[in-house]
């Protein structure tokens, strides 16, 4: 049975937002503590290949200080799309509302990106389309940066 406790995981990876090697730390719930187990709680902001929900490995890193991420073991079925407003007069809030509609969830970094969770049984392809429409229209650009199985297309 999961506890409720949360932790912050350390992840060095590679960001291909970025484009460079990125840290990003991240709440996850404890799953099994004794193995390593942790349900990530939040959207990462910038890194690629995870997602909410994901089963990680993490372990003590004594030079990181702190619990850090090895491995993903278990993949939620979710999907991560990163969101720069391209548009001045757009507003992040309208904007991330249009998503929450069909169902995902958002975090805003500042009032230009932000991380959308799309939740597994999210239809993608209403999301795409949306994702592309506001793309034609020069309001938004986008990158799938963790697009799960159940979402491919």
């Amino acid at each position: 049975m999961a506890d409720d406790k949360h932790v912050k995981i350390l992840f060095r990876l590679y960001s291909t937002i970025l484009e460079e090697m990125t840290v990003e730390t991240m709440w996850a719930k404890v799953v099994n503590e004794e193995e390593g187990l942790y349900a990530l709680d939040n959207i990462p902001f910038y890194l690629p290949i995870i997602a909410a929900d994901d089963i990680v490995f993490a372990e003590y890193d004594a030079d990181e200080q702190m619990l850090t991420y090895r491995e993903t073991r278990e993949y939620s079925g979710n999907s991560t799309i990163h969101v720069i407003l391209m548009n001045d007069t757009a507003d992040l809030k309208s904007i991330g509302k249009l998503f929450e509609e069909l169902g995902c969830n958002w975090e805003g970094l500042s009032n230009k990106y932000f991380a959308m969770d799309v939740p597994a049984s999210v239809n993608y392809s209403v999301v795409k389309a949306r994702l592309e429409e506001l793309k034609e229209q020069d309001i938004i650009d986008y990158a799938e940066s963790c697009l799960s199985e159940e979402h491919q297309y």
